[in-house]
């Protein structure tokens, strides 16, 4: 069973290139969606999605509590859509409990819980793919909450991403393979000179 990372910034493609991977599989699918309607522009948002995806694809509703993965079928492909929500949903409950300045304990119950959810869906038996968001490129968050979620999901991209059998990043429609690329840096070499221009 393979696990596969697609993460890319806000309407990058990034879900439909995920749900084109999963029907290609000729397995059924379940995509599990983090998003709640609570206002008008995510009851948009979320019927738009769900009308994009096909007809033969299983819509799971999903919370941060991680029991609704034994509710995916192991000969299904699991796409989650997208851990990013997840990640927010879970600082946001944490950050309730422990009040805007992000405790020492609700950064530990953050990383903890963030840390359980990866570990569930590396033991899920059946395919899984994951889809997520970059973060970090932007200004640093005003707020701990912010920092918070910037960083646990940084993080979260990084040991997915390292345990994947693929990995994609989508940018403006385009896929681009992480795995071809190194993950480390080398020194340049004559070999490989700066071209000046």
């Amino acid at each position: 069973m393979s696990l596969v990372v697609v993460t890319g910034g806000a309407r990058s493609g990034k879900s439909g290139a995920a749900e084109r991977l999963a029907a290609s599989r000729g397995t059924p699918v379940v995509v599990a969606v983090a998003g709640s309607a609570e206002d008008e522009e995510m009851v948009r948002r979320i019927t738009t999605h769900r009308a994009d995806r096909p007809q033969t694809f299983a819509t799971l509703e999903i919370v941060t509590d991680i029991a609704w993965i034994a509710d995916v079928p192991d000969g299904s492909c699991l796409v989650l859509d997208c851990l990013g929500t997840l990640v927010s949903r879970i600082v946001a409950e944490e950050s309730m409990e422990a009040g805007e300045l992000a405790s020492r304990g609700a950064e530990e119950q953050v990383q903890a819980r963030t840390q359980a959810l990866l570990d569930a869906l590396f033991a899920r038996d059946g395919d899984t793919i994951v889809v997520t968001n970059e973060v970090g490129d932007g200004v640093v968050p005003a707020y701990p909450s912010g920092r918070l979620f910037r960083d646990t999901l940084g993080r979260a991209n990084r040991l997915l991403v390292d345990r994947a059998n693929g990995a994609w990043l989508v940018a403006a429609g385009r896929c681009i393979d992480l795995q071809r690329l190194p993950s480390d840096l080398r020194w340049p070499t004559e070999s490989n000179p700066r071209v000046s221009v």
